[in-house]
């Protein structure tokens, strides 16, 4: 039986530091073009958007405070900083899903295909 040992410890270190290099410079461009904020930071904010509204509207008993979000609230709220550290990445989109939320449409980020 032959055994196949793979490349020698040099050509593996020296491939291993390449990769190492290369996605630290990958890490560093991301972080350069998002800041703080991570890709998919729209979809975040529009789910807390929506999960807010959507628990709002479950609590409500007479309907008032959904009418409130669909009048306004929901802007409102996001001005006073009640939409959390999720409307921070979005907070155009973070109104969108709480409108969407109070109004008691499905979410947009639902599905395979968006």
């Amino acid at each position: 039986m032959h055994r196949h040992e793979g490349p020698s410890r040099g050509k593996f270190a020296a491939g291993l530091t390449v990769a190492v290099v290369l996605a630290t410079a990958a890490a560093g461009v991301l972080i350069g073009a998002y800041d703080e904020r991570p890709p998919w930071g729209t979809d975040i904010a529009y789910e807390g958007g929506f999960v807010q509204a959507s628990r709002i509207r479950g609590y409500d008993v007479d309907g008032s405070r959904t009418k409130a979000l669909l009048a306004g609230e929901c802007a409102l709220m996001e001005r006073q900083g009640l939409g959390g550290d999720r409307a921070v990445h979005d907070p155009a989109a973070w109104v969108a899903g709480c409108l969407d939320g109070a109004a008691g449409r499905p979410s947009r980020n639902q599905g395979i295909v968006r």
